[in-house]
């Protein structure tokens, strides 16, 4: 199983060979599989097009898998008083007069500045809501170092380069990128790191993962670098890409960013394309309705309908729209396109229109996406194809790669060969943890291996994640999408 059939970049086996010879490091050795297993949960509509209001069940179960997840969704039954996001949500209903986009209710329930979802607690791991890749293994931000060292030598090795993740959850992935490439030393030396990071809780365990510490500049003003001993690289943290520094060559990463952008959710009605809405039923309970009349959004259905020239959107009665992807997009084409370098983005989608995708979890379980608003995610499956579009229309100066699957990428760059290396020096339990990180990477389905308890079967995410990259075409093409 673990000498599978996978392509390695000729690239790597020159520039990157004593990387796979190496042990794992001593700090963090393996990170522990995930305990959840993954099930689809049924698709639910209700279809009365006819009402101008139209009043939609909030009991809507999205067919999307995700690091395997298996648990049925959890209600809250028992009347409750009003959270404080659930009164500022109410209070925006009431003072628009109407309902609010499900873009807008996604964003609020996310990232609000006193009660967003990812702002004042860590969501990510085993006691988290949900896991994901880097929290699998150490290989997986060991991988990411690869295509970033490679990326890096593609731009002719330059002596300054900025190193952007955005949406960093823990720290995780970058902190293994960093300990994998500390023996290039040029590389790590060109490194100026940057997070992009609204949530200051998720900022905290960053910066304990990256083993900073504040440094007093030479300068007069007396200012302080933050540094990570990791690799001696100056960290900064920003809210937004926008604020990172342009003017040098940049390489961002964006592994799972994408899926929690807000997402329009457009439905089909006798009268033509409306567009999903959040409102305030009778009850006080939070319910869908749709829209009387199209809304600003329905330019981007527009848009993203003119791009599907081969897909067969008439045949869809769901469209998911992700405005927010589509600027970001044009945001990281035009850097790229002015700076050089390139992105890597990873997430869960599709290469093609998303129908109703949009999921809410809670303690590794699907929940009702309107129950108590704060307390799960909201992610939605990333249009790579949206992405595409989106990057070639912003610059002539780029080209799109992939998307590929998650298994296809980390073979191609050699996580066949990094598992077995690691495997010549662990213990007994450090092997079964490898095996299970190494499946949940590149698997699919249930692993064949498995002899513990089946609720705890490791689940492979390797078909369901995509890779896309983005890159300055004076660059030529990235490994491994050759």
């Amino acid at each position: 199983m673990l000498r599978r059939a996978l392509r390695i970049c000729p690239r790597l086996s020159n520039g990157f060979g004593s990387f796979f010879a190496s042990s794992t490091h001593s700090s963090r050795p393996f990170s522990a599989p995930s305990e959840v297993q993954n099930s689809s949960p049924p698709i639910h509509h209700s279809e009365d097009p006819n009402q101008p209001t139209e009043t939609l069940q909030s009991t809507s179960k999205i067919s999307i898998d995700r690091s395997g997840l298996y648990n049925p969704p959890e209600h809250s039954h028992e009347p409750c008083p009003d959270s404080e996001l659930v009164k500022h949500l109410k209070g925006i209903i009431k003072f628009r007069g109407g309902p609010i986009s499900v873009a807008e209710y996604m964003e609020e329930v996310l990232t609000n500045p006193k009660a967003g979802f990812y702002i004042n607690r860590d969501v990510f791991g085993a006691q988290g809501d949900f896991i994901t890749s880097p929290e699998v293994s150490q290989m997986f931000g060991e991988m990411i170092g690869v295509w970033v060292m490679c990326l890096w030598e593609q731009m002719g090795q330059p002596d300054k380069v900025n190193l952007v993740e955005l949406g960093p959850g823990r720290g995780t992935l970058m902190a293994d990128l960093l300990r994998g490439a500390s023996k290039f030393e040029k590389f790590t030396k060109s490194l100026n790191i940057h997070m992009v990071e609204c949530s200051p809780a998720l900022q905290k365990l960053q910066y304990s993962a990256l083993k900073c510490a504040d440094e007093d500049t030479t300068s007069d003003d007396g200012g302080q670098r933050t540094v990570t001993k990791l690799a001696g690289a100056t960290v900064s943290w920003h809210a937004t890409l926008e604020q990172v520094p342009t003017g040098l060559p940049t390489i961002i990463i964006g592994h799972e960013f994408y899926d929690a952008l807000p997402v329009h959710q457009f439905q089909r009605a006798s009268r033509g394309w409306c567009e999903k809405m959040v409102d305030v039923a009778e009850n006080s309970q939070f319910r869908f309705v749709l829209s009387p009349q199209p809304t600003p959004a329905t330019l981007y259905l527009m848009e993203r309908c003119k791009w599907a020239a081969t897909e067969d959107s008439a045949k869809l009665d769901h469209i998911e729209v992700c405005p927010k992807a589509m600027e970001l997009t044009h945001e990281i084409a035009n850097r790229i396109s002015s700076d050089g370098g390139g992105a890597l983005i990873i997430d869960y989608g599709l290469n093609g229109i998303v129908s109703a995708s949009l999921q809410a979890i809670r303690k590794h379980k699907f929940v009702e996406i309107l129950d108590d608003p704060g307390t799960a995610d909201l992610s939605a499956y990333v249009d790579f194809a949206a992405i595409r579009h989106s990057a070639e229309e912003a610059s002539d100066d780029v080209s799109v790669h992939g998307p590929m699957t998650q298994s296809q990428f980390l073979g191609s760059l050699g996580i066949n060969f990094r598992v077995e290396a690691l495997l010549q020096n662990c213990t007994d339990e450090q092997a079964e943890s490898l095996r299970t990180g190494y499946w949940q990477l590149v698997g699919d389905g249930e692993a064949p291996f498995w002899e513990g308890p089946d609720q705890k079967t490791p689940i492979g995410m390797g078909t369901r994640y995509l890779v896309m990259a983005i890159v300055n075409k004076k660059q030529g093409v990235p490994a491994p999408f050759e």
